[in-house]
């Protein structure tokens, strides 16, 4: 199974990587853990090494966390109330989540930005409140790119010590892979069905 995900990989190359990781910060539902991880194990094959992988991700991560930094900046709080509001389903999100992301920002300050591209929680959605408090651009980039590194580093390392302590049993990282990439879709497919606002509650 390794093989045929380190084949896709590689077909993809590095400026598909960096597309997905992108893509991955604008919409759902494919998770940064799957495609940090199915690198990693492109790595571990000798396709590419650690560093390209880090660059990539890195900037895949920036280029598609900047774009809800641009849109909240630009736009502000007048024109993208109607966005959420008419795109929220798709996104599952709504204008409350948005205000509740805001007011973790104001209460924490720039630095929230770093910390939470270090973790699973809100590492996208930390984008567009930082926008609408109108966040230095390059304060906000150098925040965003040292809290991805960081976070596709340590995905990309925990990938290869996994292969490489199960060198023998391929599928148990390949399985893991595919598991996060399985139950990302199925929620985010869940979450589109039964998402309604909350003024339908």
């Amino acid at each position: 199974m390794d093989h045929i995900i380190v084949a896709i990989v590689e077909r993809l190359g590095l400026f598909g990587i960096a597309l997905l990781m992108a893509l991955e910060n604008i919409f759902p539902p494919v998770p940064s853990e799957a495609i940090m991880g199915s690198a990693a194990l492109a790595i571990e094959r000798g396709t590419f090494t650690f560093w390209e992988i880090l660059a990539v991700g890195t900037a895949g991560t920036l280029a598609g966390n900047y774009v809800w930094f641009w849109l909240g900046d630009k736009w502000g709080y007048e024109r993208l109330g109607p966005f959420i509001d008419r795109w929220g389903r798709w996104l599952t999100l709504e204008w409350e989540d948005v205000e509740a992301a805001s007011h973790f920002f104001r209460r924490h300050g720039h630095w929230v930005v770093f910390i939470l591209r270090t973790t699973p929680v809100m590492r996208t959605m930390i984008s567009l409140p930082a926008g609408l408090a109108h966040m230095n651009p390059w304060k906000f980039c150098i925040f965003t790119a040292a809290g991805a590194a960081l976070w596709n580093a340590i995905l990309i390392g925990g990938t290869q010590w996994l292969a490489r302590t199960f060198g023998d049993s391929g599928w148990v990282v390949s399985g893991i892979v595919i598991a996060t990439i399985v139950l990302s879709v199925v929620g985010y497919l869940w979450r589109f069905m039964t998402w309604k606002p909350r003024a339908r509650r």
